[in-house]
């Protein structure tokens, strides 16, 4: 079949490598290059890089509303559109442009955690379980029927790396399947009394309140690991927390209870012991690891 593949970020480079395997790729959309690092140099998306090593089509537009952009879209004459993580809305007529349809890789067992963040919402809710849906792409938001499930088990350990990793492998498969037998597999429409919503990843959201429940934080440690990463800030300088688990010790909440040894912190309930952790402008280490050389104030509070 020939495909038009729409994708940016590593969850999508899975996908499209196995859709090259059997299929004919006659284009890839992506994301424009940014400007990014000190240098401002020009960083195009991981998407772009695997196609281009492999002499296929790139194109990236800024936006497919302009109808000049949507008949250049329609001229591929490509059989079916599949979108992983594109990052850029698409109109009603790039939607229906194609004889097979337009499908997405979503990144969560719908109708559970439609939007933008599904892999950090999940285990920040303290799902046992994610996964992947096929589904149907329409003009509202993660709303088509669904073709093909795969689950991903949320375990204590699980960061959303770990799941972002697992979800991109179990999508390549799950997306292959369903070209192998597009014609043979009907859509089931979602519940909609069972739609829950994840909301986009705020910056603010990452600074540690512990004021809250401990089992919370450690789940939203979990779940910002590596991105965009859960902190505190210590006598003006900030560290990343990447791994930590519940205690039962307690204080005020955000009281360091203990600091040498050990890194343990006060919550709303209970209390965290860091277990991996990354100063600012370090590389991640083991708590250990940081408290050779380095000590918090036990009885300090921090905000």
């Amino acid at each position: 079949m020939k495909v038009v593949f729409m994708g940016t970020p590593d969850f999508a480079v899975p996908a499209l490598s196995e859709i090259c395997k059997k299929h004919e790729v006659v284009c890839v959309y992506t994301k424009a290059p940014v400007e990014s690092g000190r240098g401002q140099k020009i960083t195009k998306s991981p998407v772009h890089i695997f196609a281009e090593e492999r002499g296929i089509e790139v194109r990236t537009p800024k936006s497919l509303k302009s109808v000049e952009e949507q008949e250049l879209f329609r001229s591929l004459d490509a059989d079916i559109s599949v979108v992983a993580a594109y990052g850029l809305i698409l109109p009603k007529a790039v939607i229906e442009a194609f004889p097979k349809g337009c499908v997405n890789i979503h990144g969560s067992l719908l109708p559970r955690w439609r939007g933008a963040a599904p892999i950090q919402r999940a285990i920040e809710a303290g799902d046992d379980k994610s996964g992947i849906t096929i589904m149907q792409v329409v003009e509202a938001l993660d709303a088509g029927d669904m073709y093909l499930k795969g689950e991903v088990l949320i375990t204590s350990e699980t960061t959303g790396e770990i799941l972002h990793d697992k979800m991109a492998e179990v999508g390549a498969k799950l997306i292959c399947d369903y070209l192998d037998d597009v014609d043979g597999i009907k859509g089931i429409p979602q519940d909609e009394a069972l739609v829950t919503y994840a909301a986009k990843l705020d910056k603010a959201e990452s600074k540690l309140d512990f004021n809250q429940d401990a089992v919370v934080l450690e789940r939203k440690i979990r779940a910002f690991n590596p991105f965009p990463g859960a902190y505190f800030e210590y006598e003006g300088e900030r560290f990343k927390v990447l791994m930590s688990r519940v205690t039962d010790a307690c204080g005020k909440a955000g009281e360091i209870l203990e600091g040498t040894e050990k890194l343990i912190i006060a919550c709303g309930n209970k209390a965290l012991e860091v277990e991996e952790i990354q100063r600012q402008g370090k590389k991640k280490m083991p708590i250990a690891e940081l408290l050779r050389g380095f000590s918090f104030k036990a009885g300090l509070l921090i905000n």
